[in-house]
């Protein structure tokens, strides 16, 4: 598989990702480069290692886990979403409580279960995997950076509850996660 391949992976890959730092920047509301680069390393850790573990499991582990990978993934995100949505209504200053590392380790996991499948379906491919984790590690990393700094200047915006837009989009990519792995899984016929 060659390198161009292996990036467009990576950017679909971090797709989830970073519409996760989207919300994290909004719930951020200002810049803190340290928190920022927490967030980024730990969207783009998961995606790269989630490959390698997926590649290191091969297609043995691979029956397992597609039957409910996206119901977990679903599920997380539902939760936090909901969770981010629950803090908004109730209006306690908690937007960076709701990025703790317990929180923002959830994530990591829950965007990056796809990241899995393409590990195993690299190693049906025979292909060598460090450099392409890298590579979506990589990409992951910078995207997700840009999200933040895009969210945290969409958060600015005080006529919008932020955190409340940050939750639905958590519930949308986690909608969209069951239903593109519910609907390729369902026979028409």
């Amino acid at each position: 598989m060659g390198y161009f391949s292996i990036f467009l992976i990576a950017i679909g890959l971090s797709m989830d990702s970073l519409a996760v730092s989207i919300s994290s920047g909004i719930l951020m509301k200002k810049s803190c480069t340290l928190t920022s680069l927490k967030i980024a390393f730990i969207m783009g850790a998961f995606q790269g290692g989630m490959a390698l573990l997926g590649w290191c499991l091969g297609f043995r582990f691979s029956n397992y886990i597609q039957d409910f990978d996206h119901w977990i993934a679903f599920l997380l995100l539902t939760y936090l979403g909901g969770k981010m949505i629950y803090e908004s209504l109730h209006k306690k200053d908690s937007s960076l409580s709701s990025l703790s590392n317990k929180t923002l380790l959830a994530l990591g996991i829950a965007t990056s279960i796809d990241a899995l499948a393409v590990g195993i379906g690299l190693a049906f491919l025979k292909n060598d995997i460090f450099l392409p984790s890298l590579i979506i590690a990589l990409t992951t990393f910078i995207l997700s950076l840009s999200g933040i700094y895009c969210g945290i200047r969409l958060g600015k915006n005080q006529k919008l509850n932020v955190e409340f837009l940050g939750g639905i989009i958590l519930i949308a990519i986690g909608f969209k996660i069951l239903l593109e792995h519910t609907l390729t899984n369902i026979s028409l016929f």
